[in-house]
């Protein structure tokens, strides 16, 4: 008996591929379970203690319904300290440690204890809200318990998985379901995009940022949302593919401490039936080019309006976040084939992946006090500020990057457009700057916000 459980575990311990699982035969093999899974991967998940500076708003009508209502947005900030529990996986012998961006946001002070309750101090090398990703490093670590990636790119629908991370601050607990799904492109909730894995293994508030490993132990993904309605599991969880991880680790190790991301320079609609039947295509799937920024790299490599995207490298795409999402996994500097179908006829081109180029230059600045909105900080329209407000790719003007506590209590925001002023068109930061400045009775301002135009007078 006893050589039969150490062949087992011996077996469970090699390196399995996903075509050669199978599933439990015998009472022994159901017995042993996960057990050897867990020993191997565990060590690597820890617990995270961040505290967090935040601001909340004082309202002095707290607690009527009416004066909420009206008066919400009113009222003096204060900071407060917040505790955020969440897990993380280390994934070098060096103390690199990967966890989600939303565990460490804005942390002043972040606590580690590993599984054999070691405690570490963290400091953050590289984090990216979009992603919801961020790498750490444990200060004086040396020799650290490690977790294996696997290429998340092989993980398929029915594998066996287990998460494992700290929820509601019990302690580590591990939880076991199956793949759900793969390529959610954008179901996680909150701000986070991309490409997610999607699994029934339950996982709650402070698994966020743990480790979601294979049957062999081995890292697919980092857990990072659930839908639910009551907060608690209901089987819908996504984890954050391990070959975005792997491209996060990589960058922190070069000294980023923003994740940079090849810039596509397009925008595209996925492929639908009835768009396949009105261009006499096989059938859905893909991505047609609806708009080309005269700086894409996808233009630079010959590719037009109404060309269909199919592939990035070897993988299929069939959404806008799919394929930033190749991209990014990819990495800068990199030349990678893409698929495409143009005029009727499939062919591969290499497109070499870069980062929005910063030209024209930013020219980000400042208002002064002469300015309607003094303190606000403006820039110019270029592909760098596209990628990062999410504008247009025809979008001109001046964009705004902080409102000023002026400009804030008149209702701009960030990423709002400057497009006129006072009637006149306005080209640059420059432009803008001299625009605001108090002269007249009446301020006339055009605002693009998002696709929407809007007209805003304020009296002087």
């Amino acid at each position: 008996m006893h050589r039969a459980v150490f062949f087992i575990i011996a077996l469970m311990a090699l390196p399995v591929n996903a075509d050669q699982m199978t599933v439990p035969k015998s009472h022994l093999e159901i017995g042993i379970g996960f057990v050897p899974v867990v020993k191997k991967a565990a060590p690597a998940v820890v617990n995270i203690y961040a505290r967090q500076l935040v601001n909340q708003r004082v309202n002095p009508f707290f607690g009527s319904d009416f004066f909420d209502e009206m008066f919400g947005g009113l009222g003096t900030q204060r900071q407060r300290i917040h505790n955020s529990l969440g897990s993380g996986v280390i994934v070098s012998e060096d103390g690199i440690l990967v966890s989600n961006y939303h565990v460490i946001e804005g942390a002043i002070d972040i606590h580690v204890v590993l599984n054999d309750r070691r405690e570490f101090k963290a400091e953050i090398l590289l984090a990216d809200e979009e992603s919801d990703l961020a790498v750490l490093r444990l200060n004086n670590a040396d020799k650290m318990p490690t977790i294996e990636l696997r290429n998340s790119d092989t993980v398929q629908v029915g594998e066996l998985v287990l998460a494992i991370g700290n929820p509601f601050g019990v302690g580590q607990t591990v939880t076991s379901g199956i793949v759900s799904g793969l390529a959610r492109s954008g179901a996680a909730a909150g701000i986070a995009q991309g490409y997610f894995i999607q699994t029934d293994a339950p996982i709650n508030p402070g698994n966020s940022g743990g480790a979601l490993v294979d049957a062999n132990g081995r890292l697919i993904g980092i857990n990072t949302r659930i839908l639910s309605s009551s907060g608690g599991s209901i089987g819908i969880g996504f984890a954050i593919p391990s070959v975005l991880v792997r491209q996060f680790i990589k960058q922190a190790r070069s000294g980023n401490v923003r994740f940079e991301r090849p810039w596509a320079g397009m925008s595209g609609e996925a492929i639908t039936m009835q768009i396949a039947e009105s261009m006499n295509l096989d059938g859905p799937g893909g991505i047609r080019i609806k708009e080309l920024h005269p700086d894409s790299v996808f233009k630079a490599a010959g590719f037009e309006q109404n060309d269909i995207i199919t592939h990035v490298g070897d993988q299929p795409v069939n959404t806008m976040d799919e394929m930033i999402f190749r991209m990014s996994v990819a990495g800068l500097g990199e030349l990678t084939d893409v698929t495409r179908v143009h005029s009727g006829k499939t062919d591969v081109v290499s497109v070499h992946l870069k980062p929005p180029p910063n030209e024209p230059p930013r020219n980000r600045l400042q208002t002064g006090r002469r300015s309607v909105f003094p303190g606000m900080t403006i820039s110019a329209i270029n592909p760098q500020t596209i990628l990062e407000y999410g504008l247009g790719l025809s979008a001109c003007g001046a964009v705004v990057e902080n409102p000023g506590q002026t400009g804030e209590r008149a209702g701009l925001r960030a990423g709002d457009v400057f497009t006129e002023i006072n009637g006149k068109k306005v080209k640059d930061s420059e432009e803008a700057r001299k625009l605001l400045r108090k002269d007249g009775k009446w301020l006339r301002l055009g605002i693009l916000r998002g696709d929407k135009r809007l007209e805003l007078t304020l009296r002087l």
